[in-house]
């Protein structure tokens, strides 16, 4: 944790300025790619850029887009390809649940929601947890079984404190969420270990205060869903519009307050965000990078709850490539990034580690050189294929499939995070 204090209540204003500035995409990347500028001009502490290999990883990213899309028709990288696994349209069950609520506002609401909550428990479920569907009878591990159970988790109203509303998260729903409820719903036990179970539980408890705290954004019962009320409904009949940006600063305004890193500027929560000492930027933001994978995670998983509602989403490239450990694996894996001591890869970090904090960084500024590379092998513009894109088609998939064929499907570095993180 690291805390950065600001002296008298006089200074609350620079603090609340430094926290927000820290809170935009254009800080990620600008400060990212100080930080590759850096590695590349040989001055990092902890790794070497190979700019030949990005060719290599580029054909790999190619390779697996053509492989999994063929027709290059490819969707956002989002929660809702999780809710496919299996070949199986959960969707189409959903909307047919969902057909007595009001059109669209009511379906959107609904979607929100169980985007929100999914991706919230959408931490490592470690090697040894699988679901079980029961209908259809297949079996799902790692993100896929989690999205397959928080799935089953929604349609069952788990997070509704109303039961004649079960197609809802709520504040009190979340709030009432124990820890022997979720296991049994998702399986959980001895002969089925599923990685940081109470941490998921004390997350969605922190959702429901941070939802029932502000009403004004998420209504009279702290629903996810009122974003869509916040961001779109007020704009009338006129063809409603939202930025994808516009989605993760309402999120990271709202809801920075309920990760656990305890990252602050005096009394403002940072978030997914860390120090490194080589980062530079003005006054109270000196040392900070920024990355909100999770809430960005998020913002990519609620784009398409707003257009099957209706909304356009501009603005797509204003999300930065996801700082994880598919997307981090994929170079290190392909030779782009080698560490300076190779032993390194044999230790456990931690989020705040400097090491990680650089691999992080290195993750978005690279991807942002890598799409145009693989949108040439493939042959298509920006327009057709926006990093959410590239990152699903894509490096996320490449980076896991390099991880399956090297190490048994095991990251390229042990990092050891609460589930916010990777």
């Amino acid at each position: 944790m690291s805390v950065i204090g600001v002296g008298p209540a006089l200074d609350t204003g620079r603090a609340e300025g430094a926290v927000a500035a820290l809170r935009t995409t254009s800080a990620v990347r600008e400060r990212a790619r100080q930080l590759l500028s850096r590695a590349r001009e040989g001055d990092s502490l902890w790794f070497d850029v190979d700019d030949y290999a990005l060719q290599t990883a580029a054909a790999e990213v190619a390779d697996v887009t053509r492989a999994r899309y063929p027709d290059l028709k490819i969707p956002y990288h989002s929660r809702w390809r999780h809710f496919e696994a299996g070949g199986v349209d959960r969707k189409a069950e959903l909307d047919a649940r969902l057909t007595a609520l009001d059109a669209p506002g009511g379906r959107a609401r609904a979607m929100i929601d169980l985007a929100v909550v999914s991706v919230l428990l959408d931490a490592g479920a470690g090697p040894d947890w699988h679901y079980h569907e029961v209908a259809g009878g297949q079996r799902f591990a790692r993100s896929e079984g989690l999205g397959v159970a928080s799935w089953h988790a929604f349609l069952g109203g788990l997070f509704s404190s109303d039961a004649a509303h079960p197609l809802q998260v709520d504040a009190a729903g979340l709030r009432g969420l124990d820890t022997d409820r979720l296991a049994e719903v998702f399986q959980a036990g001895p002969s089925n270990p599923l990685v940081g179970l109470d941490g998921r539980v004390l997350l969605l408890r922190r959702l429901g205060e941070a939802l029932s705290a502000q009403p004004e954004v998420f209504g009279p019962q702290g629903r996810p869903g009122g974003l869509f009320d916040l961001l779109v409904a007020q704009q009338g009949a006129a063809p409603a519009t939202v930025a994808a940006h516009d989605i993760l600063s309402q999120l990271l305004t709202s809801l920075s307050g309920i990760w656990p890193a305890g990252n602050a500027i005096g009394a403002e929560p940072l978030g997914d965000c860390w120090r490194h000492a080589a980062v530079a930027g003005p006054g109270l933001t000196q040392g900070w990078m920024p990355f909100h994978k999770l809430s960005q995670w998020l913002s990519y998983s609620l784009l398409e709850p707003f257009q099957w509602a209706g909304v356009e989403v501009v603005g797509l490239d204003e999300l930065t490539g996801l700082p994880e450990y598919r997307n981090g694996g994929l170079l290190l894996d392909t030779g782009v990034l080698r560490l300076h001591d190779p032993a390194w890869a044999a230790q456990s970090w931690t989020a705040g580690d400097e090491l990680v904090v650089e691999w992080r960084a290195l993750t978005v500024a690279l991807l942002d050189e890598l799409a145009p590379l693989v949108r040439a092998r493939l042959g298509v513009d920006s327009r057709a294929m926006p990093l959410a894109c590239v990152l699903e088609g894509g490096t996320w998939a490449a980076g896991r499939a390099l991880a399956q064929r090297s190490r048994g499907g095991l990251p390229p570095l042990n990092a050891v995070s609460d589930g916010t993180v990777f």
